[in-house]
C-alpha cells in the first residue's frame, strides 16, 4: 500500500458544513414565532444541528397547516405571517387540530407543489409537535396540552431493501468493466473514473459508513498501516472503521494512480474523493453514481447508498450474528435501533439454528 505523507489534517470541510447546517437552522427560525428559540435552547444540549433543522422544518409545516386550514389563524388578515403567531394562539387548540393536522399530512399542497407523507413522515412530525408543546407546559407557560391525548401513528415492519450477495457481485463486476461497451466521450468519462468508483463502492460495502461520512473523508484519514479511515459520526465524534484486503487494494489503487495525477482546485486540497470538477465530491454526486449503477444491476430495488450500508450490515450480522458488534461498526448510538432493523434476520438466524443441532441414533 502507499506510503501517505504525515501533514498537517484540513479539517474546514466539516467545520464549514457544521455552520452551514447553523446557517440554514437560523433561516428557519426566522421564519417561526419569537417564542420557539426558547424551545431550540433547550434542547441544543441534547440534539445536533440537523435534528434540530428537522424540528424547525417540522414545525414551520405544522404552522403552515394552521394558516392554510384554520381560520382563527388567517381570517381576513392576509397581513398575519406564521412568525406573528402567539404561544397562546397555539395553547388554545384543541386535541381535534391535532387530528386534523394528522390527515392533512397525507397529502397537501403548498405554493403550488404537492407534498405527501407515509407513517414514518407522520410519526416524526407528530412527535416533534409533542416534544414543543411539552417543552412549554413543563415550564408551565402553558397548561393546555393538546397533543397529550394524541395517539402516535402506529409504525408497521419496514422490510430492509439491500442487495444480494449475487447482486453484489454483480454490481462491483460492472463498476470494474463498465467501460467495455461504451464509446467516445463516455468511455474517457468512465476510464477516467473508474478507480475512484470502485473505491467508493468497495468502501460502502466493506464498511458499512454513511454517505456523509464518505465525502467527508481526507487523504489523511487513511491509515493503510492499521487498515482504517477516521471518520466523523453524526454530532461530530471521532471514530475509527477498520476495513478489509478488498477496500485497502481499491484504496490503494485510487489513491496511487488515479487521485495522485489530480491537481485539486483550492481548498479542496485534502479531500480523498474529487468530483470532475477536481472538489470534493458531493453527497449528491455520490447518491447519483450508486442510483445509476444499481438500477443496472436491479430494476426492482431503489438502491441508494443507505441500502448499501444496509447491504453491509445485514453481511455483519449474518456471518457474526453478534447484533452489539453491528451496532458499534455501524456507529448506532441505540443498539435497539439495530435490533429493530435486523429483527427479521434475526428469526433466520434463529429458524437456521432449529435444524443445526442433530444427533446420532
Amino acid at each position: 500500500m502507499p506510503a501517505l505523507k504525515q501533514v498537517q489534517t484540513d479539517s474546514d470541510y466539516h467545520k464549514q458544513t457544521a455552520l452551514n447546517d447553523i446557517k440554514k437552522l437560523n433561516s428557519q427560525l426566522k421564519e417561526l414565532p419569537g417564542f420557539c428559540r426558547d424551545f431550540f435552547r433547550g434542547i441544543e444540549q441534547t440534539t445536533t444541528t440537523k435534528t434540530r433543522i428537522g424540528y424547525a422544518s417540522d414545525l414551520r409545516t405544522f404552522f403552515r397547516f394552521l394558516f392554510s386550514t384554520n381560520p382563527e389563524f388567517s381570517g381576513d388578515n392576509n397581513e398575519k405571517k406564521i412568525a406573528d403567531i402567539t404561544l397562546s394562539e397555539l395553547e388554545s387548540l384543541k386535541p381535534v387540530d391535532i387530528e386534523e393536522y394528522m390527515e392533512y399530512l397525507k397529502y397537501y399542497t403548498y405554493n403550488g407543489k404537492q407534498y405527501s407523507n407515509d407513517e414514518r413522515g407522520i410519526h416524526r412530525k407528530i412527535a416533534s409537535l409533542k416534544s414543543f408543546y411539552l417543552y412549554y407546559q413543563k415550564r408551565e407557560l402553558i397548561s393546555n396540552n393538546p397533543t397529550t391525548v394524541i395517539d402516535m401513528p402506529k409504525l408497521h415492519d419496514k422490510e430492509i431493501i439491500r442487495l444480494d450477495s449475487d447482486e453484489v457481485a454483480e454490481l462491483l463486476e460492472l463498476v470494474e468493466n463498465a467501460g467495455e461497451h461504451l464509446t467516445g466521450k463516455k468511455k474517457v468519462y468512465y476510464e477516467k473514473n473508474k478507480l475512484r468508483n470502485i473505491a467508493i463502492f468497495t468502501l460502502f460495502l466493506g464498511t458499512g459508513i454513511r454517505v456523509s461520512e464518505c465525502v467527508g473523508l481526507n487523504i489523511e484519514d487513511v491509515d493503510f498501516k492499521k487498515n482504517r479511515i477516521k471518520i466523523i459520526r453524526k454530532g461530530g465524534k471521532e471514530e475509527y472503521v477498520y476495513f478489509g484486503e478488498d477496500v485497502a487494494e481499491a484504496l490503494g489503487n485510487y489513491i496511487e494512480l488515479s487521485r495522485c495525477e489530480i491537481e485539486p482546485k483550492e481548498g479542496h486540497e485534502h479531500a480523498l474523493f474529487y468530483s470532475i470538477q477536481r472538489r470534493r465530491i458531493t453527497v449528491r454526486a455520490v447518491e447519483e453514481l450508486v442510483k445509476d449503477y444499481a438500477a443496472q444491476v436491479t430494476s426492482f430495488k431503489h438502491i441508494t447508498p443507505h441500502k448499501l450500508r444496509s447491504t453491509y450490515g445485514t453481511a455483519l450480522y449474518r456471518q457474526t450474528g453478534d447484533i452489539y458488534l453491528v451496532a458499534d461498526v455501524l456507529g448506532h448510538n441505540d443498539v435497539n435501533t439495530t435490533k429493530k432493523h435486523y429483527a427479521a434476520i434475526d428469526d433466520d438466524l434463529k429458524r437456521s439454528a432449529a435444524g443445526a443441532v442433530k444427533w446420532e441414533k
